[in-house]
Protein backbone atom coordinates (compact mmCIF):
# COMPACT_ATOMS: atom_id res chain seq x y z
CA UNK A 1 0.00 0.00 0.00
CA UNK A 2 2.86 2.39 0.83
CA UNK A 3 4.57 1.80 -2.51
CA UNK A 4 1.31 2.51 -4.33
CA UNK A 5 0.85 5.66 -2.25
CA UNK A 6 4.40 6.78 -3.00
CA UNK A 7 3.94 6.22 -6.73
CA UNK A 8 0.68 8.15 -6.64
CA UNK A 9 2.32 10.99 -4.67
CA UNK A 10 4.98 11.20 -7.38
CA UNK A 11 2.27 11.39 -10.00
CA UNK A 12 -0.18 13.86 -8.41
CA UNK A 13 1.96 15.55 -5.76
CA UNK A 14 2.01 14.80 -2.05
CA UNK A 15 -0.41 17.62 -1.30
CA UNK A 16 -2.98 16.01 -3.61
CA UNK A 17 -2.57 12.48 -2.26
CA UNK A 18 -5.66 11.37 -0.33
CA UNK A 19 -6.80 8.09 1.12
CA UNK A 20 -9.77 8.15 -1.27
CA UNK A 21 -7.57 8.66 -4.31
CA UNK A 22 -5.25 5.87 -3.20
CA UNK A 23 -8.18 3.52 -2.60
CA UNK A 24 -9.47 4.27 -6.08
CA UNK A 25 -6.02 3.64 -7.57
CA UNK A 26 -5.59 0.25 -5.90
CA UNK A 27 -9.20 -0.77 -6.47
CA UNK A 28 -10.51 -0.98 -2.92
CA UNK A 29 -12.92 0.98 -0.82
CA UNK A 30 -11.34 3.66 1.37
CA UNK A 31 -12.12 1.91 4.69
CA UNK A 32 -10.11 -1.10 3.47
CA UNK A 33 -6.94 1.04 3.45
CA UNK A 34 -7.14 1.36 7.22
CA UNK A 35 -6.16 -2.31 7.52
CA UNK A 36 -2.78 -1.27 6.15
CA UNK A 37 -2.22 2.31 7.33
CA UNK A 38 -3.57 4.35 10.23
CA UNK A 39 -4.67 7.28 8.08
CA UNK A 40 -3.26 10.04 5.91
CA UNK A 41 -0.58 11.10 8.39
CA UNK A 42 0.59 7.49 8.81
CA UNK A 43 0.65 6.99 5.05
CA UNK A 44 2.70 10.16 4.52
CA UNK A 45 5.10 9.13 7.28
CA UNK A 46 5.57 5.69 5.74
CA UNK A 47 6.16 7.29 2.35
CA UNK A 48 8.83 9.46 4.00
CA UNK A 49 10.56 6.36 5.40
CA UNK A 50 10.46 4.72 1.98
CA UNK A 51 11.78 7.86 0.29
CA UNK A 52 14.64 8.34 2.75
CA UNK A 53 15.62 4.68 2.37
CA UNK A 54 15.54 4.91 -1.42
CA UNK A 55 17.50 8.17 -1.41
CA UNK A 56 20.08 6.64 0.95
CA UNK A 57 20.46 3.67 -1.39
CA UNK A 58 20.80 5.94 -4.44
CA UNK A 59 23.34 8.30 -2.90
CA UNK A 60 25.22 5.60 -0.99
CA UNK A 61 25.53 3.46 -4.10
CA UNK A 62 26.63 6.41 -6.20
CA UNK A 63 29.54 7.38 -3.93
CA UNK A 64 31.01 3.88 -3.57
CA UNK A 65 34.65 3.95 -4.63
CA UNK A 66 34.83 7.74 -4.93
CA UNK A 67 36.37 10.41 -2.74
CA UNK A 68 36.57 14.18 -2.70
CA UNK A 69 35.05 16.04 -5.63
CA UNK A 70 34.17 12.81 -7.43
CA UNK A 71 32.17 11.59 -4.42
CA UNK A 72 30.53 14.98 -4.03
CA UNK A 73 29.52 15.04 -7.69
CA UNK A 74 28.21 11.47 -7.58
CA UNK A 75 26.18 12.15 -4.43
CA UNK A 76 24.76 15.42 -5.70
CA UNK A 77 23.79 13.93 -9.06
CA UNK A 78 22.17 10.89 -7.44
CA UNK A 79 20.21 13.05 -5.01
CA UNK A 80 19.04 15.38 -7.77
CA UNK A 81 18.00 12.44 -9.94
CA UNK A 82 16.05 10.94 -7.04
CA UNK A 83 14.17 14.17 -6.34
CA UNK A 84 13.37 14.71 -10.03
CA UNK A 85 12.16 11.13 -10.44
CA UNK A 86 10.25 11.03 -7.14
CA UNK A 87 9.09 14.55 -6.25
CA UNK A 88 6.01 13.44 -4.30
CA UNK A 89 7.73 10.93 -2.09
CA UNK A 90 10.66 13.30 -1.55
CA UNK A 91 8.19 15.99 -0.45
CA UNK A 92 7.02 13.60 2.28
CA UNK A 93 10.47 13.80 3.89
CA UNK A 94 10.35 17.55 4.47
CA UNK A 95 9.46 18.61 7.99
CA UNK A 96 8.62 15.15 9.34
CA UNK A 97 10.42 14.28 12.57
CA UNK A 98 11.21 10.91 14.11
CA UNK A 99 9.32 10.05 17.27
CA UNK A 100 12.46 8.54 18.81
CA UNK A 101 15.70 6.73 17.99
CA UNK A 102 13.90 3.46 17.16
CA UNK A 103 11.51 5.12 14.71
CA UNK A 104 12.08 3.75 11.18
CA UNK A 105 12.15 7.37 10.05
CA UNK A 106 15.20 7.99 12.24
CA UNK A 107 16.95 4.91 10.88
CA UNK A 108 16.26 5.85 7.27
CA UNK A 109 17.29 9.45 7.92
CA UNK A 110 20.57 8.35 9.46
CA UNK A 111 21.30 6.17 6.43
CA UNK A 112 20.69 9.11 4.10
CA UNK A 113 22.80 11.39 6.25
CA UNK A 114 25.52 8.73 6.38
CA UNK A 115 25.89 8.77 2.61
CA UNK A 116 26.60 12.51 2.63
CA UNK A 117 28.82 12.17 5.70
CA UNK A 118 30.93 9.70 3.70
CA UNK A 119 31.38 12.39 1.04
CA UNK A 120 32.75 14.80 3.64
CA UNK A 121 35.47 12.33 4.63
CA UNK A 122 37.22 13.30 1.40
CA UNK A 123 37.63 16.84 2.71
CA UNK A 124 39.49 18.20 5.71
CA UNK A 125 36.37 19.23 7.61
CA UNK A 126 36.78 19.70 11.36
CA UNK A 127 34.48 17.43 13.34
CA UNK A 128 32.85 20.51 14.83
CA UNK A 129 31.92 21.69 11.31
CA UNK A 130 30.47 18.43 9.93
CA UNK A 131 26.88 19.33 10.83
CA UNK A 132 27.28 22.72 9.16
CA UNK A 133 28.78 21.11 6.03
CA UNK A 134 25.94 18.57 5.89
CA UNK A 135 23.35 21.33 6.14
CA UNK A 136 25.10 23.26 3.39
CA UNK A 137 25.14 20.23 1.09
CA UNK A 138 21.52 19.42 1.84
CA UNK A 139 20.49 23.02 1.22
CA UNK A 140 22.33 23.23 -2.10
CA UNK A 141 21.12 19.89 -3.41
CA UNK A 142 17.58 20.18 -2.05
CA UNK A 143 17.16 23.73 -3.26
CA UNK A 144 18.40 23.06 -6.76
CA UNK A 145 16.50 19.79 -7.23
CA UNK A 146 13.19 21.03 -5.85
CA UNK A 147 13.38 24.22 -7.89
CA UNK A 148 14.11 22.19 -10.99
CA UNK A 149 11.29 19.75 -10.23
CA UNK A 150 8.90 22.72 -9.91
CA UNK A 151 10.14 24.16 -13.23
CA UNK A 152 11.69 27.03 -11.34
CA UNK A 153 14.57 27.66 -13.74
CA UNK A 154 13.05 29.49 -16.66
CA UNK A 155 15.99 31.28 -18.19
CA UNK A 156 18.19 30.16 -21.06
CA UNK A 157 21.29 28.83 -19.26
CA UNK A 158 21.54 25.04 -19.43
CA UNK A 159 20.28 23.49 -16.18
CA UNK A 160 22.87 20.71 -16.22
CA UNK A 161 25.65 23.27 -16.65
CA UNK A 162 24.27 25.20 -13.70
CA UNK A 163 24.20 22.05 -11.59
CA UNK A 164 27.81 21.25 -12.46
CA UNK A 165 28.67 24.82 -11.50
CA UNK A 166 26.97 24.23 -8.14
CA UNK A 167 29.05 21.07 -7.58
CA UNK A 168 32.27 22.92 -8.40
CA UNK A 169 31.24 25.77 -6.08
CA UNK A 170 30.53 23.36 -3.20
CA UNK A 171 33.81 21.52 -3.82
CA UNK A 172 35.80 24.76 -3.68
CA UNK A 173 34.04 25.77 -0.49
CA UNK A 174 34.62 22.42 1.20
CA UNK A 175 38.29 22.40 0.18
CA UNK A 176 38.68 25.92 1.59
CA UNK A 177 37.53 24.77 5.01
Amino acid sequence: MVAAGAALADEVGLANLTMGLLAERVGVRTPSLYKHVGGQEDLNRRIAVLALSEAADAVGGAVQGYAGRDALAAAARAFRAFVLEHPGRYAATIGVEPSGPDDPLATAGQRALGAFTAVLRGYEIAESDVDHALRMLRSLCHGFATLQAANGFQWSADIDDSFEWLIAFADRGLRAM
